[in-house]
């Protein structure tokens, strides 16, 4: 299993961009000036996306795992080697999510703690409703690591 930093041609990777950010507008917004990490083994199986959002604030803008290779430990690297490459060089590691039993729980097992929420989010921010688990996602719930 090998971590590697994409450098160009980010893009090729928007099928996986897409499971974790609906629109490519939205992914487009951070996608050139974050870094970029893809997980391999034996082929692409995750991606992430961090990028500094300025006063020590490092924040993952978008990690996916193929749905294939969901429980196998895949995002949980990608966290684990984001903190502890950038955890020196930054105060907070954030990531915003949506309300949702899946992720929420996944990022406090990763050591996140719910911080603030940001309301109606999704509902300005993008076109079209975003569904997860059967519910409308609303409000953007923030999680730090300190």
């Amino acid at each position: 299993m090998k971590i590697l930093k994409v450098e160009t041609n980010k893009k090729k990777y928007i099928d996986l961009l897409l499971l974790a950010d609906e629109e490519e507008k939205m992914i487009d917004k951070y996608l050139e000036r974050g870094e970029m990490y893809i997980l391999d083994d034996n082929g692409v199986k995750a991606e992430c996306v961090v990028t500094n959002e300025g006063n020590g604030i490092l924040e993952i803008k978008n990690i996916a795992t193929l749905p294939n290779w969901h429980k196998q430990g895949y995002g949980k690297k990608l966290i684990e080697f984001i903190i502890k490459k950038y955890s020196k060089n930054y105060l907070v590691i954030q990531v915003g999510t949506g309300d949702s039993p899946t992720t929420i729980p996944f990022y406090e097992k990763c050591g996140f703690k719910k911080s603030h929420i940001i309301k109606d989010f999704f509902i300005k921010n993008y076109d079209k409703p975003i569904i997860e688990n059967g519910v409308q996602l609303v409000d953007m719930i923030y999680l730090k690591k300190f």
